[in-house]
């Protein structure tokens, strides 16, 4: 498969933008730990809720939730859940 330069313009571009914003966001996630781990507390409830939903859909999690499934029955996935946030609350 042979790209064009366009393509190439486009990779280059998602590369340069991706770290432009990761140098940004450094400078703020390295004020404290509070800032790095739960971005300052500033999160919104719903953009928070979208992204525990969307770690769910990570390759290993099906596998994860089948184990505890399995060894714990149905209520062992909800321990887990429950685990989460009583970690994120002490944050």
């Amino acid at each position: 498969m042979l790209l064009s330069s366009l393509d190439w313009s486009f990779i280059v571009l998602y590369f340069v933008v991706s770290l432009a914003i990761g140098a940004a966001v450094t400078r703020r996630a390295g004020q404290d730990s509070t800032e790095f781990f739960a971005a300052g507390k500033q999160m919104l409830w719903w953009l928070l809720g979208i992204s525990m939903v969307a770690t769910t859909f990570s390759t290993d999690t099906p596998n994860l939730v089948t184990d505890i499934v399995r060894r714990d029955g149905v209520a062992g996935n909800w321990n887990t859940n429950d685990l989460i946030f009583a970690i994120s609350d002490e944050i």
